[in-house]
C-alpha cells in the first residue's frame, strides 16, 4: 500500500473492519492482496477529478464513491482471472489471487470486496444506486462478464457493460458529490470507458506483459472479439483518437472543464503501448 496516496489510505480504512483479527487469516490475506498494491487507480482518480472540476462540494462523499468503485474493480479482476473465465496467471505484476490463494478463496475474496464496496457508500443512497447499476444487470460489469458466456456476443454492449459501466459511475458519482445532476455526466463516462477499452485492446495485442502487469493475447486465446480484430490495428488506433476528441467535447459545463479534458486525454494516451505513442500522439 502507498501510504502517501489518499485513495490507498481510504481503501485501507474501508477494509479495516473486514481485515480484523477475527477474519480467517488466509481470507484476510487474500482480501488485502487483491487490493494492495493497486494499479494506477484510474477509476477513483477520474471520479475525484470530476468532483474537483465541479467544485468538490462533498469530498467525503466523493472519496466514499471512489473507494466503492475501486473495490468493485478489484473484485472484477479477481473473478475475471479465475480459470472459469480468463484463467490469467498474474495481475498487476504478481500472481493472480486464485494462483496465490486458490480458487475457493479467490471467489470468496471477490464476493467480499463487492459487499465492502456497498458498505463504503451506505451513508450516500444516491451514490449507492449509481454504483449498483454499474455492478449488476442489464448494463453493469456482471452483465459485461456474462456476455462472454453467450453464443453470440454483442461487442458494443459487451464493452460498454464490462468497461464503460464503472467509468460512467465515476463521472456520475463525481458530479453527485458536488451537488450536480449525474445524468449529463453519464455519456462522458461511457465514452471514456470506450476509449480505455480500445487502448486495452491495443495493449492486449501489442503490449508487453512485463510492462502492463498482466498476460497479453488474452482475447485471441479465448476467442473474444476486440476492436483490433474488428477494425484492424491502424483502425483501432484511429478509433481511439476519434473517441478522445469526442470525450473532450462531451464534458458538461463546469468550472474545471478544460483541465479535466486535458487530464483525461493524457491518462488515456498513457494506456497505449509505448511503441505506438508516436502514432497516437
Amino acid at each position: 500500500m502507498d501510504k502517501e496516496n489518499p485513495i490507498d489510505r481510504a481503501l485501507a480504512t474501508a477494509l479495516s473492519g473486514a481485515l480484523s483479527p477475527d477474519c480467517p487469516p488466509k481470507f484476510a490475506s487474500a482480501l488485502h492482496y487483491a487490493v494492495f498494491p493497486g494499479g494506477a487507480r484510474i477509476r477513483p482518480k477520474l471520479l475525484q477529478a470530476v468532483a474537483y472540476a465541479c467544485g468538490n462540494a462533498d469530498p467525503v462523499a466523493a472519496m466514499a464513491g471512489a473507494c466503492a468503485i475501486e473495490l468493485l474493480h478489484c473484485a472484477s479482476l479477481v473473478h475475471d482471472d479465475l480459470p472459469c473465465f480468463d484463467g490469467a496467471a498474474y495481475r498487476r505484476g504478481k500472481p493472480s489471487v486464485h494462483v496465490e490463494f486458490g480458487e475457493r478463496l479467490a471467489v470468496l475474496a471477490g464476493d467480499a470486496l463487492i459487499v465492502e464496496a456497498f458498505a463504503a457508500t451506505a451513508n450516500f443512497p444516491q451514490i449507492t444506486r449509481i454504483v449498483a447499476q454499474a455492478a449488476s444487470a442489464p448494463f453493469g460489469i456482471c452483465a459485461g462478464q456474462a456476455w462472454e458466456c453467450e453464443d453470440c456476443m454483442d461487442l458494443v454492449n459487451y464493452q460498454r457493460a464490462k468497461t464503460g459501466a464503472l467509468f460512467a459511475a465515476c463521472t456520475m458519482v463525481g458530479a453527485v458529490a458536488s451537488g450536480r445532476d449525474p445524468q449529463p455526466w453519464q455519456n462522458l463516462g461511457m465514452l471514456i470507458g470506450e476509449a480505455f477499452q480500445v487502448a486495452d485492446d491495443l495493449r492486449d495485442v501489442a503490449g508487453v506483459s512485463g510492462e502492463i502487469g498482466k498476460p497479453t493475447g488474452q482475447d485471441a486465446a479465448h476467442g473474444l472479439p476486440n476492436m483490433v480484430s474488428t477494425l484492424g490495428f491502424d483502425g483501432a488506433v484511429q478509433h481511439l483518437e476519434n473517441l478522445l476528441g469526442r470525450v473532450v467535447d462531451s464534458i458538461p459545463d463546469c468550472p474545471g472543464r478544460a483541465a479535466l479534458g486535458q487530464q483525461i486525454v493524457t491518462v488515456s494516451r498513457s494506456m497505449v503501448p509505448k511503441q505506438l505513442h508516436r502514432g497516437a500522439a
